[in-house]
């Protein structure tokens, strides 16, 4: 059986660069090819110009909010986006914008693996139906 994360590329975005770099490394090690950036300005060019499979994306990030990346994403494309809040409210706002789901902080790595693939599973399921 093959790996579900086999080729599958995650885009992290967080304005912490040490969370990128532990979800970077996690999501490798679990067989996915990542990419990080700290700029909300530079992953909606990112999503634009490149394929991904699935966005993890900071909420409270300064200058390009997450909120505003979600915004701006969603107007030209379907790409799963997992937002990360600390704040119940922020996440169902993020959700009623088109996010696909949520991961509540702090966040546990293993957890965040597996909501990957559930949302992951999630959007091969609505592309074949």
């Amino acid at each position: 059986m093959s790996d579900p994360a086999c080729k599958k590329r995650i885009l992290i975005v967080d304005d912490e660069p040490y969370i990128g770099k532990i979800f970077s490394l996690k999501l490798k090690l679990s067989g996915y090819d990542v990419a990080a950036t700290c700029s909300g300005a530079e992953a909606i060019e990112l999503v634009r110009n490149d394929h991904f499979d699935a966005v993890l994306l900071d909420i409270f990030m300064p200058e390009v909010t997450g909120l505003d990346v979600l915004d701006a994403v969603r107007k030209f494309s379907k790409v799963p986006i997992i937002v990360f809040s600390a704040r119940h409210d922020v996440a169902e706002l993020a959700q009623s914008m088109g996010a696909d789901d949520c991961v509540a902080k702090p966040i546990n790595p293993d957890a965040l693996v597996d909501k990957i693939g559930s949302v992951l599973a999630r959007a091969a399921e609505n592309k074949s139906a």
